[in-house]
């Protein structure tokens, strides 16, 4: 009897903001180029499903959506979300046969759960489990990694469980450890961090990798996951997170959704993120506008203390209201026939951002987000062609597929 191969299957987890979407838009066009047949499932905690929207701009997946599946508003390693992972999973291997399923996590999931569901699987090999880490973030919030041992300790001693245990467990269960962001910190510090970090795990390999700059090829190398290798820690974390396993929003997490069609006061809005963004606000991202630059679409994409603003695109309402747009009248047709089935006051223009971190912070923070959407009387300004001062760097970078 014929041996059936098994499609082997890669995990990227780490925890918000870590990079985990940079990595995988990496991945989707290397695949694409060097004609690869690869699957995808993405989770994200919002009901926006930021991420998925992202990974769905991708060459590879604008010709086939049918190759990612989107699972949002509860986090993979809940009940919920292994239930949801197993039919994604199960679709992809009926419909597509691919080469390869890379999942990406949201930042909030415990990777066990997803362990134990692949161990089990007939059709399919875990060969990978990548844990991505902000290497701006452990500069910021744990002087380097220095500090993570000795606040996962004390939190032992106080029986207490948060986002502090999320992470040192993301490190313990993974199978290859990758430093993100290193550009963003000191070079001589890096080494702080890799030998902090592996002292939690020192069987991983640890890479540093820029920008998502990791070869595709390099997947299909790696050897089957080591599950004994993990066997004393599932025992001992199973009671733990059996009590964890029903909530959609562990580690006294919480999300709020902003939907606006207003743009922001530039000023205003960075003023409040200086003045009211700390680590308790682990993530933001979403799509918005700003008051200053009304012709794009940018990207917001906060993890730790560090935000960039990235252009992904000009507002169909922009390129009509542009006396030198350079495309066909009938082209210009057509987005107003598009444009006409908005409901917004400003066309296709809007604000949709959500925001992730303890419940203690979340809503002052999104209350302060909410008050630097101009105000009636700002609109009228920028109606009557008002420049409003942006303090907000000038060089965005075109997010490119």
């Amino acid at each position: 009897m014929k041996k059936v191969k098994k499609v082997p299957v890669v995990i990227l987890n780490g925890f918000l903001g870590s990079g985990k979407t940079t990595l995988f838009r990496s991945l989707l066009a290397q695949s694409k180029k060097k004609n690869i047949s690869i699957c995808g499932i993405v989770n994200d905690m919002s009901e926006l499903d930021v991420d998925g929207e992202l990974l769905g701009s991708t060459a590879i997946v604008e010709n086939n959506k049918s190759i990612l599946e989107s699972i949002s508003s509860c986090v993979l390693s809940s009940k919920k979300g292994i239930e949801k992972l197993d039919q994604a999973v199960q679709k992809l291997i009926r419909n597509e046969s691919p080469e390869l399923i890379i999942i990406e996590t949201s930042g909030s999931c415990h990777p066990m759960p997803l362990i134990q569901y692949f161990k089990g699987q007939k059709d399919l090999k875990l060969t990978g489990v990548f844990v991505l880490v902000d290497s701006l973030m452990f500069a910021h919030d744990f002087n380097y990694g220095e500090n993570l041992i000795p606040e996962m300790q004390q939190n032992m001693k106080d029986g207490k469980r948060n986002t502090i245990n999320l992470l040192v467990e993301q490190i313990m269960f993974c199978s290859h450890l990758i430093l993100t962001k290193s550009d963003r910190i000191e070079k001589a510090k890096l080494p702080n961090i890799a030998t902090y970090v592996q002292q939690i795990n020192p069987l991983a390999s640890t890479h540093a990798v820029l920008f998502g700059k990791l070869t595709i090829e390099s997947l299909f190398d790696l050897e089957e996951y080591n599950y004994l290798k993990v066997a004393q820690l599932i025992k001992e974390l199973q009671p733990i997170l059996q009590a964890e396993e029903e909530t959609d929003r562990p580690y006294n997490l919480a999300t709020k959704v902003i939907k606006d069609d207003r743009p922001f006061h530039p000023q205003r809005l960075w003023d409040i993120c200086h003045k009211y963004l700390d680590r308790r606000i682990y993530r933001s991202k979403g799509f918005f506008w700003l008051a200053s630059r009304d012709k794009y679409s940018l990207l917001w994409n906060q993890a730790a203390g560090g935000i960039s603003l990235e252009l992904i695109g000009t507002w169909r309402s922009a390129i009509v209201e542009d006396k030198n747009h350079g495309i066909s009248e009938m082209e210009i047709q057509l987005l107003k026939e598009k444009l006409e089935k908005e409901t917004g006051r400003f066309g296709d223009r809007h604000c949709d951002l959500t925001v992730i971190g303890d419940k203690a912070q979340i809503t002052q923070f999104t209350e302060k987000l909410n008050s630097c959407f101009l105000t009636d009387k700002e609109i009228e300004l920028w109606n009557n062609g008002h420049q409003f001062d942006d303090p907000w760097p000038s060089n965005v970078v075109r997010m490119v597929n």
